[in-house]
């Protein structure tokens, strides 16, 4: 099968309100600025049967939190009672101690470690003396074995060309190419699916995930973002790949379609996955500006396997919640403008709604959190709001005071024009 229907939910009846969804935003927000003491308390499902201690990454931490809360206010979907300019500095230290604490010293993770916590620090204070430090993080990250967007060089190729969109400066796009160029000299190829791919040395063992986040098409989201940066023929070799290896890996049944974690053999058996970072909806959102019609069928199929499955019983998240697959349906809405997908996506928003009360009456407490917790559903909604798909930190970073680079890609096109570059 392409999901597991346990894991699944019936999707409710409730139609799209745009008004309860803002209600929803403000709620979300006001609790979050009112539970902040020199941080915000650690979610028991975030906690994974450790201390509740509080966290300062990006991912699931302080960092997160900040940035949501800053990106939400950039947006025009909320004003904020307090800057948290101060706080932000001392977001680093703590962050390093608490990667300490087990033993990692993966300091330049983008999602994970310092890198992310520098870039905010970089937007919220525009003169804040952090560009050369980031610099060797990004430098500093190339060999890591990982090779994956969370802890990895994608992930700090992703900061990277933020940075370049951000600044304009050449020392930036230098990084991704370096980066790009190393990481296509790490690609294994695999004689049974006759595809490329990478391994992923981490939690310590070596895995072959494939998926948006520890895997191969979470490295094909930067690499499509940033083809501008990269020359005529680096790109034809890196647009080869990438469709060799996602209709290689896909899984079809009839008119659906799905992808497994793992590309190594032993994994298959597994039952498959329906969420951002395992599945369909991250392929489709780190897709979805792939320029040409190779995939637009692959990524039709993934939408309508989502759509069979239904919501996720895990909650409204956007990593593996509802609100991650809703994405999926908002990126083929702006690639393709069917308005169908729109609507899908607003009705997995008015379920997620729904999700986010039932849990925080259950907690007893809200999950402040942007890639596991109600801050990245907020998001979610303000997009269904808007009809247009920024997933957090994925697709924007530096918000509302950025003019992208000259030759960034800004915009989607329909599936069959699409520019080939």
């Amino acid at each position: 099968m392409l999901f597991d229907p346990a894991r699944h939910e019936p999707l409710s009846s409730a139609a799209w309100d745009e008004a309860r969804a803002r209600g929803t935003i403000e709620r979300i927000v006001r609790a979050a600025e009112s539970a902040y003491d020199d941080g915000w308390p650690m979610h028991p499902l975030d906690a994974d049967g450790e201390a509740r201690v509080p966290v300062h990454c990006l991912y699931f931490g302080a960092c997160g939190v900040i940035w949501a809360l800053r990106y939400l206010e950039a947006v025009g979907a909320v004003s904020l009672r307090r800057s948290y300019a101060d706080d932000v500095e001392r977001l680093l230290p703590r962050n390093r101690a608490w990667l300490a604490s087990f033993g990692s010293f993966d300091f330049p993770s983008y999602l994970m470690g310092d890198t992310a916590i520098l870039m905010l620090q970089r937007w919220i204070d525009p003169h804040a003396r952090v560009l050369d430090e980031l610099e060797r993080l990004v430098a500093g990250n190339l060999d890591n074995p990982a090779r994956e967007l969370m802890w990895g060089s994608p992930g700090t190729m992703l900061a990277a060309l933020f940075l370049h969109e951000c600044t304009g400066e050449a020392r930036w796009a230098e990084l991704f190419r370096q980066t790009a160029r190393k990481l296509a000299s790490q690609l294994r190829h695999s004689r049974e699916c006759d595809c490329d791919y990478w391994t992923q040395d981490m939690y310590g063992r070596t895995s072959t995930y494939i998926d948006a986040v520890h895997g191969f098409v979470g490295t094909a989201l930067p690499l499509i973002r940033g083809r501008h940066l990269l020359d005529e023929g680096a790109w034809s070799a890196w647009e080869a790949r990438i469709v060799n290896t996602v209709s290689h890996t896909a899984i079809r049944e009839g008119s659906l379609a799905n992808w497994p974690a793992w590309l190594s053999p032993e994994t298959r058996d597994r039952p498959l996955l329906m969420q951002y970072c395992h599945g369909a909806p991250g392929f489709i959102v780190c897709l979805a500006e792939f320029p040409g019609a190779a995939l637009d069928a692959l990524l039709l199929s993934g939408a309508e396997a989502i759509w069979s499955a239904g919501p996720l019983r895990k909650g409204s998240n956007l990593c593996h919640g509802t609100a991650g697959n809703g994405y999926a349906f908002l990126k083929l809405y702006e690639r393709t403008r069917d308005v169908r997908w729109l609507e899908r996506a607003r009705a997995f928003a008015m379920h997620a709604i729904a999700q986010f009360e039932a849990d925080t009456e259950r907690y007893g407490q809200m999950r402040y959190s942007l890639w596991t917790g109600d801050l990245g559903l907020a998001i979610y909604l303000y997009d269904c709001i808007a009809g247009r798909a920024r997933f957090p930190t994925m697709d924007v970073f530096f918000a509302g005071d950025v003019t992208p680079s000259a030759g960034t890609p800004t915009a989607h096109d329909a599936f069959a024009r699409t520019p080939s570059r």
